[in-house]
């Protein structure tokens, strides 16, 4: 699987991989003060993973592939080691790949999700609210929106989600996602990341304060498959913690990709083929 991606920046390499109904796009911001702003450069990859934004669809969406494709990914790009930062979907995804290839990951960042089972409960009315609607039947974006406030009445979730509406070549508009995938493969992406191996490389779990997804219980599980890790919560945030406290959320990232891997200003300890 081919995936798509946005490149920002040059220096030691970090891989982005979204959260789930997310895309690339969600980590411009992030990506682009990551690769050319802060004064510690890196070449960032933010990647579309499959079944969202850009990236090919498939029938399948386990954890197992989600990691299998950041490591193809790696080997395309000629990579042979770079931090790893994943949101949600994409930091279950990233923990799989480190414990499963921890040579290929050289830090993981890991934001507000923990290794056990989550409820699903709360993103479930967002799946089944992009079920519902067809935006084929709509003309315009707003038009989409106004179907969507009537499941959904967070203004901020909804501009977010409406970044996965798109224009066809027929010029009618789609969902960039694959809802049907997503659907089937829901459940399962709500699991644990079970695994004896573990990541014995410099980890960070960064947390929303207003987010139940990394709690005190999860510390023990975190600690024993990530000994190295360190946990940061970010105050006065929910899940979205990149996109609600950018800033602090750069100084943290920003300070410990700096000590854990370096940048173009310092030692590197990052490999590249």
């Amino acid at each position: 699987m081919e995936l798509h991606f946005e490149r920002f920046g040059h220096g030691p390499p970090v891989l982005i991989l979204h959260g789930l109904f997310g895309s690339s796009t969600n980590w411009r911001t992030v990506g682009r003060k990551l690769g050319e702003t802060l004064g510690a450069h890196y070449c960032v990859y933010a990647v579309d993973q499959r079944n969202h934004g850009r990236s090919p669809h498939a029938d399948s969406l386990s954890y197992d592939e989600l990691a299998a494709d950041a490591r193809a990914f790696l080997d395309r790009h000629g990579i042979e080691s770079a931090a790893v930062i994943g949101h949600s979907m994409g930091g279950k995804a990233a923990m799989k790949l480190a414990l499963a290839d921890p040579d290929r990951v050289a830090a993981l960042v890991v934001v507000d999700i923990a290794p056990a089972r989550q409820s699903s409960d709360g993103l479930r009315p967002v799946l089944d609210a992009l079920l519902a609607i067809d935006p084929s039947a709509c003309a315009t974006r707003d038009e989409v929106d106004r179907k969507l406030v009537v499941h959904l009445a967070d203004d901020r979730l909804r501009q977010f989600l409406l970044m996965n509406v798109a224009r066809a070549e027929d010029g009618s508009l789609r969902w960039r996602l694959n809802l049907p995938a997503i659907a089937a493969h829901f459940t399962e992406l709500a699991g644990p990341i079970d695994c004896e191996s573990v990541y014995d490389g410099p980890a960070l779990f960064v947390r929303g304060e207003k987010s139940g997804y990394v709690r005190e219980a999860d510390r023990p599980e975190i600690e024993r498959l990530f000994p190295r890790a360190s946990i940061v919560t970010i105050e006065g945030v929910g899940h979205w913690v990149h996109a609600e406290a950018p800033e602090r959320f750069l100084e943290v990232v920003g300070e410990f990709l700096s000590r854990s891997v370096g940048s173009d200003k310092g030692t590197r300890s990052w490999r590249k083929n």
